[in-house]
């Protein structure tokens, strides 16, 4: 392993005794922390930090999208896990899909659009577990939204590249190409509509948008743009706690949420890789990239299998979870060849961050419009991007994610924590849609297997497998860092390998608090491929 897990990183681990809190851009981390100083717990400084993330990544999370929690909560020395959700409308039938022209999901637009989670999440999570007003929490949101703030590199970036998606919708290109361009890397993003409806939510809470007028224009302009939500939609959402899944992983526990989650399949993923010698193959080998690939491959064709809305479709978690079935998988791994590939899949953009409290309250948040500004549509008079999480809906009646009124969409998102003891020892997350489990397998082995610290966990360089559209071969990306030499091995076993730049946004913007209960200490550690900190005190 060498210098990749025991040398010096980028950045510190950051180290604190009182609370700390970790997300992809530093405006929203300052957040979170003064949130903590002020006596909040984590989870007011989770939704806090989450708030101003989407006034400064409205590329990747916003109002108008999903959110999942898990939250260890000290005093009842339990994890809750919060599904936030949202369903198809009830008019979005199969049949109204096809009647409107379409013979595949559309990717974007309004028939992409689900009814968004975050607000209602947000509030459900608060009323059992945080210990300040959503109002107060949403303060510093406002003041962005209203008086702006500096563009970043990554958001100039990411205007530019869906810069024709906004252009085809008038609220979307009055927000974000102010002055008919993107705006560049400093100059200053204000978002006054966005602005109103957060001042609106802070007055008048969850019903402002769920009954209100925020309701009322995001209906209006899904059905300008030909969908099919009502308010009813709206109205009748609700978020769902439900009991978290785990396996266990050389003794450490990997906690994830149930489906409609694809948090099995990072279970899966575990099971099968702890199956292996993973210290002694060595990191970065082609044995073990070569493992780990075909480990994906075989979870994401059990996902792709079973996983949907459990409201719908009965998902056989027992069997999926269960190490003897981990091990018939591994007999179906040569280990001198890669196998077929399996479904396509695509980018996503997503925030993941976390906190701790000096009570030792842990939450793990992630949250998302899906891909790159959502739907493409923008809620008039709001400043609301909305979401296109329903993209990920199939017209196949076989599938279990097939499309049906009040259905939710297999989701992506998968915050994560592990256990030792029963407790919280590391509380874990990224972007990066249906990378994201590849994601954390990774960190996991770099934590369990190659005794990294946070921050070099996070840093170390990444391998991503995806097919592409219109492609008959998985391509694995590999960040630089990983020898040529075992490339080569790769692509000689059928892999085809592709490299990227080294911090690309492809592998993900992850973020890792790690406690350490006998000092007292917590270890955060935020992605270099993002823009955020890990800050605490």
């Amino acid at each position: 392993m060498g210098a990749i897990g025991m040398g010096r990183t980028g950045r510190p681990t950051t180290l604190a005794t009182s609370g700390l809190v970790a997300t992809p851009h530093y405006l929203a981390s300052v957040a979170g922390l003064r949130v903590l100083q002020e006596g909040g717990n984590a989870v007011d400084a989770a939704v806090a930090a989450n708030a101003v993330l989407t006034v400064a990544y409205p590329n990747q999370c916003s109002l108008g999208g999903d959110a999942f929690f898990l939250i260890w909560e000290p005093r009842a020395e339990r994890l809750l896990a919060l599904n936030g959700s949202g369903r198809a409308p009830a008019q979005a039938s199969l049949d109204a899909l096809r009647a409107a022209g379409y013979s595949a999901m559309p990717q974007r637009g309004p028939w992409a659009v689900t009814v968004p989670g975050v607000v209602d999440a947000w509030a459900t999570a608060l009323a059992r577990c945080g210990s300040r007003p959503l109002a107060e929490l949403l303060t510093p949101a406002i003041e962005y939204a209203e008086r702006g703030f500096p563009v970043t590199p990554l958001l100039s970036a990411a205007i530019e590249e869906m810069e024709g998606l906004l252009r085809s919708q008038p609220a979307a290109s009055r927000q974000f190409l102010p002055d008919g361009r993107p705006p560049r890397p400093g100059e200053r993003l204000v978002q006054p509509d966005l602005a109103r409806s957060l001042r609106l939510l802070a007055e008048y809470g969850p019903d402002a948008f769920y009954r209100g007028p925020i309701a009322e224009a995001i209906v209006q302009t899904v059905r300008a743009a030909g969908g099919v939500m009502e308010l009813d939609d709206l109205a009748q959402h609700h978020s769902t706690w439900v009991e978290p899944i785990s396996t266990t992983y050389r003794g450490v526990e990997l906690l994830e949420l149930p489906p409609n989650t694809q948090g099995v399949t990072a279970l899966q993923m575990a099971n099968i890789v702890e199956g292996y010698a993973v210290a002694d193959l060595g990191w970065g080998s082609a044995d073990l990239l070569h493992l780990m690939v075909e480990a994906k491959k075989l979870a994401f064709a059990d996902r792709d299998r079973y996983v949907g809305d459990p409201a719908f479709v009965s998902v056989p978690l027992a069997r999926l979870l269960d190490k003897r079935y981990a091990e018939e998988l591994r007999r179906q791994i040569d280990p001198g060849r890669a196998m077929a590939p399996g479904t396509v899949t695509w980018d996503n953009d997503t925030v993941y961050l976390c906190a701790v409290d000096r009570e030792g309250r842990v939450v793990s948040l992630i949250q998302s419009i899906f891909q790159s500004f959502g739907s493409g549509l923008v809620a008039e008079t709001t400043g609301i991007v909305l979401q296109n999480r329903g993209a990920s809906f199939t017209l196949d009646p076989s599938s279990p994610n097939c499309l049906a009124p009040g259905k939710r969409p297999m989701h992506t998102l998968i915050p994560a924590m592990l256990l030792r003891d029963g407790r919280p020892w590391v509380v874990f997350g990224s972007m990066g849609g249906h990378g994201q489990p590849q994601i954390q397998i990774q960190i996991v082995t770099n934590l369990v297997d190659f005794g990294m610290e946070p921050q070099a966990a996070i840093e170390a360089p990444r391998w991503l497998s995806r097919l592409e559209p219109g492609e008959t071969a998985e391509t694995l990306y590999l960040e630089p860092g990983f020898d040529a030499v075992e490339a080569e091995k790769l692509e000689r076993r059928g892999h085809r390998v592709r490299w990227v730049d080294q911090w690309d946004s492809l592998m993900g913007h992850a973020q890792m608090i790690r406690i350490d209960p006998e000092r007292g200490v917590l270890e955060g550690a935020a992605d270099p491929r993002a823009e955020g900190y890990a800050l605490g005190w």
